[in-house]
């Protein structure tokens, strides 16, 4: 690896990492309902950075990776917009913290695929991201973030009031 694309993947990863991280602390907000703090908005820039970013890697044709990455940053583009308008209404409350809860959530996806990648029992688990090990891990986070996103749109709509 040639030092200009080693540093840009530790500025991609760097990226990735802060925003998991103000991601958790963006759920964490919204569950006690605050959709205004610091950490949401750090989230939304570190999380577009990092989708954006991920799109300058050496092409080598359509990878779930390019997928998630596309479908990540519509995402964030669509939580953009509803947070625009989150005081009109509890539907673009809702669509606000669910977008929000989804973008966390993809994050998460490739953070799990990187580390069967790249981590070496995890990789002798499932060296192909084809066996249980890794399908399982992927299905207990989506219920997770399907549950988190039930959640925070609940208490999103109840806020926002009639």
């Amino acid at each position: 690896m040639n030092n200009g694309l080693g540093l840009f993947t530790a500025v991609h990863t760097s990226l990735s990492v802060i925003a998991l991280l103000s991601g958790a602390l963006s759920i964490r907000h919204l569950f006690r309902g605050s959709a205004e703090s610091m950490s949401v908005y750090i989230f939304l820039v570190t999380a577009a950075a990092t989708s954006v970013t991920g799109f300058y890697f050496p092409f080598h044709g359509m990878t779930p990776a390019l997928g998630v990455g596309i479908v990540a940053v519509w995402v964030l583009a669509w939580t953009l917009f509803a947070q625009r308008l989150t005081r009109r209404s509890a539907f673009w409350a809702a669509n606000f913290t669910v977008g929000l809860v989804v973008s966390e959530y993809l994050l998460v996806f490739v953070a799990i695929a990187q580390a069967f990648t790249k981590v070496p029992a995890l990789h002798a688990m499932a060296p192909t991201l084809k066996e249980a090990p890794f399908d399982l891990a992927q299905f207990v986070a989506l219920v997770i973030f399907v549950s988190l996103a039930i959640l925070v749109a609940k208490r999103s709509k109840s806020r926002a009031g009639p």
